[in-house]
């Protein structure tokens, strides 16, 4: 059975953007790219994979999940299917009309479900690429989390889950440190 496993990068504090979505705080340069791009090729959107010359295959996911905040990033910059490599499903309530035939489009059915259906499927695992919402609303079954913490403080923002979710125990079993303070940290959800 595949994992749903939630990558994503955060703050030390724990937001994942500021309060109007900007995420602009990042680092956007340093050592921990080359990492990234080597171990988690798939998770560069489409564009930027042509940018940066990265054309590996995926090694982790085929599926992605994300919510409207987390697609509109993209969206607002015309961007319709930001990771064509990937199976991409968006999760929202407020979107009327597809836009892009690479897209699934989830507007009234249960997340819970469709990821119990997706993990019962062959394949690599299932990306949560974002965000706090669609996190929370799957949170029991979240098999992984993967925190890419960058080395700043923001106060408030985004936090990593939308609301009260826990307690919940995560147990630590990788960790990958650079120089430049950046930390990706891998944990397994104990349900």
């Amino acid at each position: 059975m595949r994992s749903l496993v939630y990558y994503v990068a955060s703050t030390v504090d724990g937001f994942i953007a500021r309060e109007d979505g900007s995420f602009d705080f990042f680092l956007s340069e340093g050592e921990h790219f080359a990492y990234v791009f080597s171990e988690y090729p798939e998770t560069l959107p489409g564009h930027l994979r042509e940018i940066l010359n990265v054309h590996d295959k995926n090694k982790n996911f085929d599926t992605v999940l994300m919510g409207r905040r987390t697609y509109d990033v993209g969206l607002k910059e015309g961007i319709t299917s930001p990771y064509r490599h990937l199976k991409q499903y968006v999760f929202s309530r407020s979107i009327s009309e597809n836009p892009d035939p690479d897209i699934h489009l989830i507007s009234s059915e249960d997340p819970v479900h469709i990821v119990r259906e997706l993990k019962r499927e062959s394949g690599l695992d299932i990306w949560l690429c974002g965000g706090a919402e669609l996190a929370s609303s799957l949170f029991s079954e979240i098999d992984e989390v993967i925190l890419k913490v960058n080395p700043i403080v923001i106060g408030s923002g985004t936090p990593l889950f939308a609301r009260s979710i826990g307690p919940a125990r995560l147990d630590l079993f990788e960790t990958k440190a650079f120089d430049n303070g950046f930390v990706i940290n891998r944990y397994r959800i104990v349900h």
